[in-house]
């Protein structure tokens, strides 16, 4: 470690240490938030899922700290280890089990302590200092003041936050940026396969907006009463099995643990897709296992190709990850589901957004067996109901959709690798291994 760090107690580095109120007050339908431990995300605050207090009790539960931008919070019971800044403009208080620090300008940068808290360093420092209780482990905050800590001076702070901020100012760009690009393919999914808005603009004897002749003629002008209920003149109720069955695919059960042990999971290799690897229609390596190219071939059956659906088969069952180019070769792992749609089939897009709309996710959980987690196999996710249409409609849709997956799958891949970039630079910048200009050359790049 450098000579100009210092290893001081990170009490000394704060105006303050505070917790919340160790209770929850009555939620409302607006109102400033009520910020749980649940919000925090290795570094970030998740804003998606909120709770909301009354005025009334905001006072009460603001008495001791009313949460300001820069403050630091972070978990003292269970979820140990996370931690986020309060952005600015974010009216809120501390939930239970969530403490706050409100960092002294003159000797840290509040970015700069949130790094080195989500350093490896002092993520030990956390787990050698945990309490281990019959329920939930914890740290004691009474000498959370006390844990030892490395700090440079302030202008080294500010060049390791510069790296470290705008690697995580790209990533999250890029994943809004997906965020935008999805909510445009449901947008234009719902419009054609649930609305059927060509279908009904037809009906008026209007030309569907957005669409030129060609497209638009591939849509009847009409409707029929089918199994499904009123549905697009010509197009056919189906189920999965009978789609993957006609278009020469195959739905089935990934390795089993005879067939997949700990033991074979290594370091560096092929990535293994399990549940906790599949988010947002995507397979992520945040967390992803690895076994060796030996035993990848030992399971070439459970092999991905472009174009297959993997899909939790227990706990969140209504989830899955349509497979990209990227993923090409990866294995499905156990807990999951291999859905292979066939070699013949069209539009892998339009499958994987049928599975994820609402009456496909809720037809799956009311259909999942199991008393403690719900489970699905393949007989029942072979049964979920399908609308197809025509080939040549389904050919319109992947044409239009195909560039805006692509691009979503692209910018996966890279904020994956900025994110191990700036995981890997973040620990040699901390603790003073690394300085500019060594470091900034290639993140500043890859993050342009």
């Amino acid at each position: 470690m450098s000579s100009e760090w210092q290893t001081v107690e990170i009490g000394s580095l704060c105006l303050g240490i505070y917790d919340g109120p160790h209770a929850t007050p009555k939620k409302t339908a607006a109102g400033p938030i009520f910020l749980g431990i649940s919000s925090l995300n290795d570094g970030q605050l998740n804003l998606s899922e909120l709770e909301y207090l009354s005025e009334e009790d905001f006072a009460k539960w603001t008495k001791r700290v009313v949460p300001q931008a820069g403050d630091i919070v972070f978990s003292y019971e269970t979820r140990l280890g996370q931690v986020a800044v309060i952005p600015a403009g974010l009216r809120c208080c501390l939930g239970r089990r969530m403490a706050l620090m409100r960092v002294d300008p003159a000797k840290v940068i509040s970015d700069y302590l949130l790094y080195a808290y989500l350093s490896p360093d002092f993520q030990e420092v956390i787990r050698q200092r945990t309490i281990h209780g019959s329920t939930v482990d914890r740290i004691p905050l009474v000498e959370f003041g006390t844990f030892p800590i490395s700090v440079p001076p302030l202008d080294v702070q500010k060049e390791a936050v510069g790296i470290l901020r705008a690697l995580d100012d790209r990533i999250t760009l890029l994943r809004e940026t997906n965020t935008t690009l999805e909510a445009i393919a449901q947008a234009l999914f719902k419009s054609w396969f649930v609305d059927f808005d060509p279908v009904r603009a037809k009906m008026e004897g209007r030309p569907p907006e957005g669409m030129d002749e060609a497209t638009a003629a591939l849509f009847p002008d009409g409707f029929e009463e089918s199994a499904l209920g009123l549905v697009p003149r010509g197009w056919q109720p189906n189920t999965l099995i009978k789609l993957t069955a006609e278009y020469g695919g195959r739905l089935q059960t990934g390795p089993f643990g005879s067939q997949l042990h700990a033991s074979d999971y290594v370091e560096d290799g092929i990535p293994v897709v399990m549940p906790k690897d599949i988010k947002d229609r995507r397979a992520t390596t945040d967390t992803v296992a690895r076994i060796r190219l030996f035993d990848a071939e030992r399971l070439a059956r459970h092999q991905l190709m472009k174009g297959d659906i993997v899909f939790s088969r227990r706990g969140d069952v209504e989830r899955h990850a349509l497979i990209s180019e990227r993923e090409v070769g990866w294995i499905c792992g156990t807990g999951c589901l291999l859905l292979r749609p066939g070699t013949a089939w069209i539009s892998p897009t339009f499958l994987s957004m049928v599975l994820d709309a609402p009456q496909a996710r809720t037809w799956l959980v009311q259909h999942a067996v199991g008393a403690t987690m719900p489970n699905i196999n393949t007989a029942i996710l072979g049964s979920v109901p399908v609308l197809l249409p025509p080939d040549g409609v389904l050919s319109a849709f992947e044409e239009v959709i195909s560039t805006t997956e692509a691009q979503r799958s692209q910018n996966s891949s890279m904020a994956e690798t900025l994110a191990t970039l700036r995981d890997t630079l973040l620990p040699r910048l901390i603790s003073g291994q690394l300085r500019l200009p060594d470091a900034e050359s290639e993140p500043l790049e890859l993050a342009a």
